[in-house]
């Protein structure tokens, strides 16, 4: 059974990752549109992703709104998720509702919403506006990780700093943020993620001096097939796999060091109980 399963797992893995098997070769492709297999191999497509403006500045304002979309997600999402497992006030069950309803409407749906909504408040092609909207559609992941976070912590470290006098805001920051900081950090880059790979919304609202880089990718396949395209996508996909290893890598190095130290810990003991 378990042979089926792990072959499962593998031929499911497979179909995910084909897509960037051939996305990534194409980037290096000396051709001058998209084309698979390669007929040769230069680095032009990555210079003019890193040269021209045309796909400098949707990066930068990819970067730039990515960023304040985790600055305001977690300003919410922190706050939400503290009230939602260790609070009990009315109408509890209707703000876990809104903040999970983005996950539920279709993002076609909210993008008109918001460019009508945003439109009457002046915010469309302003970087503000495109951070308030990837904010909404962040919000529900980053509250849900540290929701499930939350309810596995163990208050007793709390109560303990309390006790000894120091207060909530010194406790959060020296107990609670400490312990729960991979559950941040991974909220933190869920939220930065999914402000870098929506294209939906900033093709309504980013506009045309504000466009984000998702959107500037859908213009150039709709405009023309510019092979430019496919280091984009190689882009993105490494930048995604560099923050998942950044999560993994201080993990990886507690566990290994963890290991150690109960190696280090039994080889001790088994000479002292050799000599007794």
């Amino acid at each position: 059974m378990n042979v089926w399963v792990r072959s499962l797992a593998i031929l499911i893995a497979t179909f995910v990752a084909a897509p960037m098997f051939i996305v990534i070769p194409m980037s290096f492709s000396s051709a001058a549109s998209l084309a698979f297999p390669p007929p040769g191999y230069t680095l032009q497509n990555y210079v003019n992703f890193f040269s021209d403006p045309n796909w400098t500045q949707p990066l930068t304002n990819s970067l730039l709104i990515g960023l304040g979309t985790v600055c305001v997600t977690m300003t919410v999402a922190v706050p939400a998720s503290f009230a939602l497992v260790r609070h009990v006030f009315i109408g509890r069950t209707v703000f876990n509702l809104l903040i999970m309803l983005p996950m539920i409407v279709p993002t076609i749906v909210m993008a008109l919403g918001y460019y009508i909504y945003f439109g009457q408040l002046r915010l469309v092609q302003s970087y503000l506006g495109v951070i308030l909207a990837h904010s909404c559609i962040a919000l529900p992941m980053s509250t849900l990780i540290l929701t499930a976070a939350l309810k596995g912590f163990d208050r007793s470290v709390e109560r303990a700093a309390m006790n000894l006098g120091a207060s909530p805001f010194a406790t959060f920051r020296l107990i609670t943020f400490p312990i729960l900081r991979p559950a941040f950090t991974v909220a933190g880059l869920f939220a930065f993620i999914a402000s870098f790979d929506e294209a939906v919304i900033a093709l309504f609202i980013s506009g045309r001096d504000k466009a984000t880089l998702p959107r500037q990718m859908f213009n150039a396949v709709r405009q023309e097939a510019d092979p430019t395209i496919s280091a984009a996508s190689s882009f993105l996909f490494l930048l995604v796999l560099a923050g998942v290893c950044i999560w993994l890598t201080p993990q990886l190095v507690r566990r290994r060091t963890r290991v150690l130290d109960q190696t280090d810990g039994n080889g001790a003991a088994e000479p002292a109980a050799a000599a007794s």
